[in-house]
């Protein structure tokens, strides 16, 4: 199960997306916001990052106005590696190489069609294993 949050500034892009997740018939728990009211990105970054980092779901999905602060809030929960990308290319290579377990996007930097292109390479490859890769993620989780 996937985990999905935004701030105001992600929901119409959540919205996309969570329709792209249902025609794909991959489950996801939507952790909020739940209209375009002004609210504060951390509360949907962390709620989303806990629920990866406790094991509820397998992995994220965080929208905000930039992709940034949302990111930023998620990466400060133990466990948590999120990536914000804003390409096919640094969607697959964050999942090869450093098993990134939650995907952030900027709504304002990538539009509807390029963010369901980069869920979908996220979503679609797998961490490679790599000697190295394990342990440079070894590396990062233990500071």
């Amino acid at each position: 199960m996937l985990a999905i949050g935004c701030d105001h500034g992600g929901f119409e892009l959540k919205q996309v997306l969570m329709k792209h997740l249902d025609e794909r018939g991959i489950e996801y728990k939507d952790f909020g916001c739940y209209d375009t009211k002004s609210c504060d990105y951390p509360e949907y970054g962390h709620a989303v990052g806990k629920a990866v980092a406790g094991g509820e779901c397998d992995k994220g999905i965080l929208i905000c106005t930039t992709g940034i602060g949302i990111s930023i809030s998620a990466n400060r929960i133990k466990g948590v590696r999120a990536a914000l990308c804003t390409n096919g290319l640094m969607a697959k290579m964050t999942r090869l190489h450093n098993d990134a377990n939650i995907l952030a996007l900027g709504a304002n930097i990538v539009g509807p069609g390029l963010a369901v292109e980069i869920l979908d390479i996220f979503l679609d490859t797998e961490f490679s294993g790599g000697e190295r890769h394990v342990r440079r993620i070894g590396e990062i989780e233990n500071v």
